[in-house]
């Protein structure tokens, strides 16, 4: 029985899916990315981890100041020989002992920056977890759209080789009439090859992108939302000053770093108290037989109030000290560096999107006005008022239009991403956003390709 090439094709088609799904690679959009991201994200997991195990030190902060229970207990086997209350004996007794004993400190002042240093500590991993979902957010945005626009370089070259192809073509069968000159068709084709070789690069610019998305993911997708159409947004408000206000307030960074400051002028207390006195009051219930003359039993219960004051230890309470000290001037230092970096990262980012909306209206003004200029040229060249010259440098122009207008589009996405994230403003919300500009072209092609299933006779399907 012999089968149609129609039905041959359907069939090949087919089996490239299932290949497809079967190797782990599926279609996804920016949300799906980025929760993909955050399960794997080793950044995020350890500011997690970090996080947690500063939330642990405050109950550990907490301990110096309860009360501490403990317990003791001996059991021996004594010879004595015992003299000067009668005659000398000499005796094989069992001895045993045990005692409970509470403390409960009354005053420790070393312990209570103990407790200060574990607070700061819990705010500043806070803030590291912010700062860890922040940067995730941007690293995905940028690694996404990084792959989106290498992907729409390689259409631009498959469509300049398209289009230098057909140039090649004609100015061979001017040639053969007797209208062109082999100049022109060697012209043609020199640059046919190097639009050849330009989608090459497309290509493997594609692989690195991709490869960058699954550093990030450990997965791999066999299709990216892409973008609709977008219209260019402002920063709101269209002002630096209220975002650099933002940033100086929110920016997690910068939240961190002051944190640290805390936890660092805490620990020169804790380390200058060291010297100060603690004040406890002790209980003690203690048994104990044999321990003082053998068949003696002594049972007793106590209280008292102790008080300990350090004199001299070597000397290193003033190097410990010192050492704190040092270590708050590297936290003043550092936290001077990031309020001038946000400063500069906030006023930078502003900028790069207010210039990303002029930059795509005259991106796309430019793409429109070099298509219609190639137009004129290819028919210019047909009627012999212009040369292949000419032609062959407009559809140069023409490629390298339609890659700045793809670079403005996918970097005016990114621009915003990157303006919120400066400010310390940045949200998963943004993500969900940003998907839903790309889940609305989604359901539109899904709903051509289901209205051409249909008109083909086929049951339409994702």
């Amino acid at each position: 029985m012999r089968m149609s090439l129609g039905f041959v094709a359907r069939v090949a088609g087919l089996c490239g899916f299932l290949l497809t799904v079967g190797a782990g690679a599926h279609a996804a959009d920016l949300l799906r990315v980025y929760e993909a991201a955050v399960a794997h994200d080793p950044v995020l997991a350890e500011a997690r981890a970090q996080l947690a195990e500063d939330r642990a030190g405050v109950p550990a902060a907490w301990a110096a100041l309860y009360p501490h229970v403990g317990a003791a207990a001996s059991v021996g086997e004594n010879r004595a020989h015992v003299t000067g209350i009668g005659l000398p004996e000499l005796t094989d007794y069992l001895s045993d002992s045990y005692s409970v004993t509470l403390t409960q400190p009354l005053f420790n002042g070393q312990a209570l920056s103990g407790l200060g240093i574990a607070r700061a500590q819990v705010r500043a991993g806070e803030a590291g977890l912010v700062q860890a979902r922040q940067h995730l957010i941007l690293a995905v945005t940028d690694a996404y759209f990084g792959v989106l626009k290498a992907q729409a370089d390689v259409r631009v070259a498959k469509k300049q080789e398209r289009l230098l192809g057909d140039i090649y073509r004609q100015a061979r069968a001017f040639l053969r009439v007797g209208k062109g000159d082999i100049i022109a068709v060697e012209e043609a084709q020199a640059n046919l090859q190097a639009a050849r070789s330009e989608e090459i690069v497309a290509r493997n610019a594609v692989r690195v992108a991709r490869q960058n998305l699954w550093r990030l993911t450990h997965r791999r997708f066999s299709h990216l939302e892409n973008l609709g159409p977008v219209q260019a947004q402002l920063p709101h408000p269209d002002a630096v000053g209220p975002w650099l206000a933002a940033a100086f307030t929110n920016q997690p960074l910068l939240r961190q770093a002051r944190a640290n400051l805390r936890a660092a002028r805490a620990n020169v207390h804790f380390q200058e108290r060291a010297m100060w006195p603690t004040l406890s009051i002790v209980g003690e219930a203690q048994h104990g037989l044999g321990l003082l003359l053998p068949r003696v039993e002594v049972n007793q219960v106590g209280a008292s109030l102790d008080l300990s004051v350090p004199i001299y230890q070597g000397g290193g309470v003033s190097a410990n000290t010192q050492r704190a000290q040092a270590a708050v001037a590297v936290s003043q230092n550092r936290l001077r560096d990031i309020r001038d970096a946000i400063r500069t990262e906030t006023t930078t980012a502003f900028l790069n999107l207010q210039s990303s909306v002029s930059e795509l209206d005259a991106a796309r003004a430019a793409k429109d006005a070099a298509r219609i200029s190639l137009h004129a040229t290819r028919k210019g060249y047909e009627v012999g008022v212009r040369s292949i010259i000419d032609v062959l440098s407009t559809a140069t122009q023409f490629a390298a239009a339609e890659r700045s207008y793809n670079l403005a589009l996918y970097d005016q996405i990114v621009a915003r991403v990157a303006l919120k994230s400066a400010a310390g403003v940045l949200e998963p919300e943004d993500i969900a956003a940003i998907n839903a500009l790309l889940i609305r072209r989604a359901r539109t092609r899904v709903w051509h390709r289901g209205a051409a299933a249909a008109r083909r006779g086929y049951p339409s399907g994702e």
